[in-house]
C-alpha cells in the first residue's frame, strides 16, 4: 500500500500520468464541469476537502509551469487570491474572465472538483517538465 502522497488511485493515476505543458483544473464544488471532462470528484462535504488541502497534496506529486485563475477571485475572493499569489512567485500566473475559464475547462486532461465553497476557488495548472531546471524555478511546496 502506498503510504505517502496522494492516496486517491484515480488522481494519482492522472497526475503520474501528466505530460510537460499538459493542462489540469482544480475547482470548488460549485463549478460547472463540462459533462465530457474527465472528472475526479473528491467533494465529500462542504468544505471538505478544501481547495487549499486538495492543492497541497497535488503540489507534493506534480510541478506547475502557469497557473490561470478567473480574474474575479481577485474582487470576490482577495484572501485566497493573496494566498495563490504567494505560492507561486516564480510561476506564470494568468487572469481570464469567468466565462473564458469555463471553455477552457473543455480541453484540460481532467478536473478534480473539491468540497471548497469560497467563490471562485478555481484553478487551471500547467505541468511543468521534470527536468531539474524546471524543477528547480518550479516546484512549490507550503
Amino acid at each position: 500500500m502506498k503510504k505517502s502522497g496522494v492516496l486517491n488511485k484515480e488522481l494519482a493515476g492522472e497526475l503520474t500520468g501528466l505530460g510537460h505543458m499538459d493542462e489540469f483544473i482544480i475547482c470548488d464544488a460549485g463549478f460547472p464541469v463540462p459533462r465530457d471532462a474527465k472528472r475526479i470528484d473528491l467533494a465529500l462535504t462542504k468544505g471538505i476537502p478544501t481547495f487549499m488541502d486538495t492543492l497541497r497534496a497535488v503540489l507534493s506529486e506534480i510541478v506547475a509551469e502557469k497557473i490561470v485563475i478567473v480574474e474575479e477571485t481577485q474582487k470576490i475572493s482577495p484572501e485566497l487570491y493573496k494566498k495563490w499569489r504567494d505560492i507561486f512567485k516564480y510561476q506564470e500566473f494568468e487572469l481570464i474572465p469567468h466565462s473564458q475559464f469555463k471553455e477552457r475547462a473543455r480541453n484540460v486532461k481532467f478536473i478534480v472538483r473539491t468540497g471548497e465553497f469560497i467563490p471562485y476557488a478555481n484553478m487551471l495548472i500547467v505541468a511543468a517538465s521534470q527536468a531539474e531546471e524546471f524543477k528547480k524555478n518550479f516546484d512549490v511546496t507550503f
